[in-house]
């Protein structure tokens, strides 16, 4: 009997969609748990991120400061990194606040929304970075899987290749927003 691998998934800046897809594999995920052991994610009750994984899903954008540290310490303890989803791989809905001033979209957000309680909380959200930016301008990726979120198929495909030590071709699998 061959070592399972061990694999997590993170969850960055992003609304969780990849992840929704991840859980679409349905039944097919009994045949990835043969190859692999998931060991990390929020799907799990796992804290700590393992010494190494040979393979880490990431969905979301760095958009601040907690992020940026927990993808450099992911990046520094997986063999193969993915970037998942359009959030992941172009900084997508994240994004789009990238036009204004952080202290803008603070106010907009906290303030100018709301009609109770007005105010820009400090220990409940951390420090947002000046612009929120995709996985690969902060870590270096392996594979990037497109798609807002990307198809469960794709992602066991991705999954399958990747776990018989293939890097997945996705020429003709997936494209940008589906």
């Amino acid at each position: 009997m061959s070592k399972k691998a061990i694999m997590a998934t993170v969850w960055l800046d992003g609304c969780s969609g990849c992840h929704m897809s991840f859980l679409d594999i349905d039944e097919r995920i009994l045949q990835i748990a043969e190859k692999a052991d998931l060991v990390y994610s929020p799907l799990v009750d796992v804290k700590e991120f393992p010494e190494m994984a040979d393979v880490t899903l990431v969905e979301g954008a760095v958009s601040s400061e907690d992020d940026l540290k927990k993808i450099q310490k992911v990046r520094a303890h997986t063999k193969i990194l993915v970037s998942l989803g359009d959030c992941a791989v172009t900084a997508n809905v994240p994004g789009m606040r990238n036009p204004f001033k952080v202290q803008d979209v603070l106010d907009r957000a906290y303030i100018e929304n709301a009609d109770l309680n007005q105010h820009i909380p400090i220990k409940v959200i951390p420090p947002l970075l000046k612009t929120s930016v995709p996985v690969h301008q902060v870590v270096d990726v392996d594979v990037f899987v497109p798609g807002c979120p990307p198809h469960a198929d794709t992602i066991f495909f991705v999954l399958s290749e990747l776990l018989e030590g293939r890097i997945p071709d996705l020429t003709n699998v997936t494209r940008f927003g589906a």
